[in-house]
């Protein structure tokens, strides 16, 4: 179509009257009404899509925020768990002779060691400290050896090595364990 055919009006003729049976019969108003059905279709599809991928994104985020309120502080209490080790090391490893003439020092360790399990108690870090006797959890424990002891059941602790923690419901560092085998006969 040139510019001087679009200046010109349209005729009556060239209309369509939707209204009338005669247009309603016309093939191409047909074709015209199944395209724009089609065409609704597509855009509602993509519409609904779109109003799914922005829920899933918000909820994504919003357990993203979660778990990084509940975690992010992992790797920093990961790496303070060697602290209180040695300082549990450092209290068992003064002899029963010695620990009159150091007990304001010992006194001193066992409240930092109060004090930093606290600390991570507020934060949601609690600990796993297994009992000799108790029954091996792969779940939270770590068997570092296991050795066949009279008197034991297959599958006990038999020594605690070191104690385990927990950050809220994930494993921080498993107790390490040694465990009982079936005693030889």
């Amino acid at each position: 179509m040139n510019d001087a055919e679009a200046e010109k009006p349209m005729a009556d003729e060239d209309l369509i009257d939707i209204g009338s049976p005669e247009a309603l019969e016309q093939p191409e108003f047909d074709e015209r009404i199944l395209a724009l059905e089609v065409e609704r279709d597509e855009l509602k599809d993509k519409f609904m899509r779109a109003l799914a991928d922005a829920e899933n994104s918000r909820k994504r985020s919003e357990r993203d925020r979660r778990e990084a309120e509940q975690y992010g502080g992992s790797k920093l209490a990961r790496d303070m768990l060697p602290v209180f080790d040695n300082m549990k090391r450092a209290v068992l490893a003064v002899p029963d002779d010695a620990r009159a003439g150091n007990a304001a020092l010992i006194e001193g360790v066992e409240l930092t060691m109060r004090e930093l399990l606290s600390v991570y108690n507020k934060h949601g870090i609690r600990l796993i400290s297994p009992d000799v006797g108790d029954k091996f959890d792969p779940q939270h424990h770590e068997a570092m050896f296991e050795a066949p002891v009279p008197g034991t059941v297959a599958g006990e602790i038999i020594q605690v090595e070191a104690d385990g923690f927990m950050l809220h419901d994930r494993l921080l560092r498993p107790a390490r364990v040694g465990v009982s085998s079936s005693p030889k006969a």
